[in-house]
């Protein structure tokens, strides 16, 4: 999704389970008029009671349709989005100033008063592909919480850098393989060392989510914990290393995914660099200051993103800062049998995205930084529906 400040792209543990990491490109902002040429399929007749056409965007195609057709949309906890839609309102699309200086004049918003001003404000439109497909996938990322040192160490042997002064002189930059191994690329790298942690798949955890925080053990043993943003990469292809260890047979596509990632790497050490390697692509990284722990990485929207309301989106079929109501299922571990699926039905905020998030359908849900966060994000792979929320004409 990525996290960023206007961030560059992040490959998400979607990508490292097998997803194909692609440049998304900024959409025209506020929902266009139908072309006058035919679309992909055939524009389906508004719905009965809705008064209002389809809409048209770039790779998406929005239907209204009646609030009855969200799925679970009396269930949910509305004012809990609350929060990241006024976030949001800070850099609003066009299109929705009106309803942002409502939202930001709702007195005393609790759930009731929440919904109510959904329903009487904005109207809802299914999310399909522009050949009427409605199905797609979510996956999910969060903000890694991983130990530092300033010093390497026997314990913390693997550096995170600051992007290389002829970044931006050299395209595309030395792989990952020859960073570890050249001594031209280890040469220009020297002294841009920003911490070392003690495990090269933390290293990697922290590149594919494209930031997170480091708990940092100071040279005078002071601790504090800061914010690790993402800093620009080495302009090479990504490689899914999740996609590696399924075609060696060291498990399969549906058993993918970070925790099986890390227990492979838990029994074969010896193979560790052989995989890393496997991924040419690098990420650099600056550090920042964490003023406030409990807000999250600031997303592609320009505004911090809301644990379990914000989601990362391919912009060119949802606009950023537009409420979507999600329906989908909580991550489960892989079993033979496993249970039947939560379902999970919520409304979020459209605040991010990433290189591996594209499509009309597809979402990168946020679960933060929480304990859970990281098993929860690395197991998510589920079908997924979309409907976004829009002021009314």
């Amino acid at each position: 999704m990525f996290v960023k400040k206007i961030l560059a792209p992040r490959w998400l543990l979607a990508g490292m389970v097998g997803a194909l990491a692609a440049c998304s490109t900024p959409l025209p902002p506020g929902p266009s008029p139908a072309p006058t040429s035919p679309p992909a399929a055939p524009v389906p007749a508004a719905p009965a009671g809705t008064g209002l056409p389809p809409v048209l965007r770039e790779n998406a195609r929005w239907q209204p349709v009646p609030w009855s057709d969200l799925p679970g949309w009396e269930a949910d906890a509305t004012v809990r989005a609350w929060p990241a839609l006024l976030a949001g309102c800070a850099k609003p699309a066009p299109g929705w100033a009106a309803a942002c200086a409502s939202a930001k004049a709702l007195d005393a918003p609790d759930d009731t008063r929440v919904r109510a001003w959904l329903q009487r404000t904005l109207t809802p439109y299914r999310v399909t592909a522009l050949d009427g497909r409605g199905d797609g996938l979510a996956t999910g990322y969060f903000e890694p919480l991983v130990a530092a040192s300033r010093q390497r160490s026997r314990s913390h042997g693997v550096p995170l850098y600051a992007a290389p002064p002829n970044l931006a002189l050299r395209k595309p930059w030395y792989t990952r393989a020859e960073i570890e191994t050249l001594p031209a690329a280890r040469a220009a790298l020297k002294g841009r060392e920003i911490a070392w942690v003690a495990d090269p798949l933390d290293a990697l955890l922290l590149q594919v989510q494209g930031s997170g925080r480091l708990a940092i053990t100071e040279p005078d043993g002071r601790r504090q914990t800061v914010r690790l943003a993402y800093g620009g990469h080495n302009d090479q292809p990504y490689q899914s290393v999740g996609r590696w260890l399924v075609e060696r047979g060291a498990f399969t596509l549906e058993q993918a995914s970070w925790p099986a990632i890390k227990a492979w790497a838990r029994a074969n050490p010896g193979r560790v660099s052989e995989m890393l390697a496997a991924n040419p692509r690098y990420v650099f990284f600056r550090e920042e200051p964490l003023t406030d722990p409990s807000i999250g990485a600031v997303g592609a929207q320009g505004v911090p993103l809301t644990p379990g309301r914000s989601i990362a989106v391919d912009p060119r079929a949802i606009p950023y800062g537009t409420p979507v109501w999600l329906d989908t299922t909580e991550p489960q571990p892989w079993s033979p049998t496993p249970p039947p699926p939560r379902p999970l039905q919520r409304l979020v905020l459209a605040q991010d995205t990433g290189s591996a998030i594209t499509g009309a359908v597809r979402a990168d849900y946020y679960w933060g930084w929480a304990e859970g966060a990281e098993d929860r994000a690395g197991r998510m792979k589920q079908p997924l529906r979309m409907w976004v929320l829009w002021p009314r004409p």
